[in-house]
């Protein structure tokens, strides 16, 4: 009978793992240099994850913002430029922004090696897409409007974010980042 999972271990090691890749890249990113850059073995890293590829994804979903959370109690226009407020903030100065560094280097990994980053890539953009289109659903649209305006938000914002790691201009980015969710809230009315 296999031991169980040691969910704190677990925990543990997702932590550096996000770590490591925050600072090295996800391009290049091997189980046997990174399990000694934190201090184990791959073998441990496939008992815990299974493989590259799992661990990879379970290391996305952990340390992405979350959208449920931001997004699900969303019943109103106020509370949509609230949420999208703090998906804002959480993607530039809070918890996330550093992995988020991750999924932009994920996404543009997906767009030149679709075999091996395209389902875990498109998975992430759904995870962010979904909550916030269903939010526009509870507020009247459509379906498909929803998911056109979830998307330019999720895009835009990802986009923005990217650019304010390139120029590292937060003045300019937050300023585009709050008309973008101004015009993203008024299509909700």
């Amino acid at each position: 009978m296999p031991r169980p999972i040691n969910a704190e271990k677990r925990a543990e090691l997702q932590k550096q793992v996000v770590h490591h890749l925050q600072h090295h890249g996800v391009a290049q990113m091997s189980l046997g240099p990174l399990a000694e850059s934190i201090g184990t073995t791959k073998r441990m890293l496939l008992y815990y994850f299974g493989s590259r590829e799992n661990l990879l994804a379970q290391v996305l979903a952990a340390s992405r913002p979350d959208a449920h959370a931001m997004f699900d109690g969303v019943s109103d226009t106020a509370g949509l430029r609230k949420a999208a407020d703090a998906l804002w903030e959480a993607m530039t100065v809070g918890e996330q922004s550093g992995p988020i560094r991750m999924l932009l280097q994920l996404l543009s990994l997906a767009a030149t090696d679709p075999e091996q980053y395209g389902s875990i890539a498109a998975e992430t953009v759904e995870a962010m897409i979904g909550p916030i289109a269903a939010a526009y659903v509870r507020l009247g649209h459509s379906a498909q409007q929803a998911r056109t305006v979830a998307t330019l938000l999720v895009s835009g914002l990802r986009g923005l974010c990217q650019d304010r790691l390139v120029t590292h201009d937060v003045v300019r980015t937050d300023a585009a980042a709050g008309r973008l969710i101004r015009d993203a809230v008024a299509a909700a009315d």
